[in-house]
């Protein structure tokens, strides 16, 4: 299906959540003097505005990212990834992961993306230029086919809309076999946490096959009446060191602003 448009949702509760910690673990892994390989399944647009109709109608990146600003510390990756995003495309702009990475990331580090969407793909690709190869097709075909990646060292990050509701089947079988084929990647699946909890039985299919994998959740109440998000999950295969604590400073972060 490709009726999803994050330009609604960017920088909202959920982004603030899982762009935190991809930023910081990108920016962990870009420390050691090696290339890494990011590849990302589902892009997007790369590159949000926050002052249009559609962010506005919303109002979820004021409660989000509009909030959050205020107790994130300067220094910290995800902050400095705004910053940039800011600098090179205005006040009113929200990157999106692909952008994150890009500014995190060296240039010896190489990224792969898909995005299927046509607007949203030609977004992208306007937005990161040669900066990243860029797919047009669906994103877990061309992760399965672009791993194991060269350079080894690096970061696969899932973040469907899960419109499709079987992805929630699809998935763990997905991650199993891009861990059978590359099984040093840090592999990141971001998860809704909905009223009815219809991620619970993927939750369970990751846990019996992947019994290291670590889950960082953030809950919070409904933006507004009738909206079913109460929080945003991250399931990592091959977590680095030390992400159990930003994980957790993080959520400290978010029940700030939502108390």
């Amino acid at each position: 299906m490709l009726s999803y448009q994050h330009g609604y949702h960017a920088g909202n509760l959920a982004d603030v959540h899982k762009h935190a910690l991809l930023a910081w673990v990108l920016n962990y892994l870009a420390l050691k003097d090696k290339p890494l390989s990011y590849i990302e399944t589902h892009a997007g647009r790369g590159l949000y505005r926050l002052d249009t109709e559609a962010a506005r109608k919303t109002g979820e990146a004021a409660a989000g990212i509009g909030r959050l600003e205020q107790g994130l510390d300067p220094t910290h990756p995800y902050r400095r990834a705004i910053d940039m995003a800011r600098a090179a495309h205005g006040i009113a702009s929200y990157p999106g992961s692909p952008l994150i990475a890009a500014h995190l990331l060296r240039h010896s580090d190489r990224m792969v993306l898909a995005e299927l969407h046509p607007q949203e793909h030609a977004a992208l690709a306007a937005v990161l230029g040669s900066r990243a190869t860029i797919h047009r097709r669906d994103g877990l075909e061309m992760a399965l086919a672009v791993c194991p990646p060269m350079p080894r060292r690096g970061v696969l990050m899932v973040d469907p809309s899960y419109e499709v509701k079987t992805d929630y089947e699809t998935l763990p079988r997905f991650l199993t076999a891009i861990r059978r084929k590359w099984n040093v990647g840090v592999l990141i699946l971001w998860y809704p946490i909905l009223t009815g909890a219809p991620h619970a039985p993927m939750i369970d299919r990751l846990r019996a096959d992947h019994p290291d994998v670590a889950l960082f959740e953030s809950r919070f109440a409904p933006i507004r009446p009738g909206h079913r998000m109460t929080g945003s999950g991250l399931a990592v295969v091959n977590p680095p060191f030390g992400m159990a604590d930003e994980a957790a400073m993080v959520e400290g972060l978010i029940r700030q602003i939502v108390a």
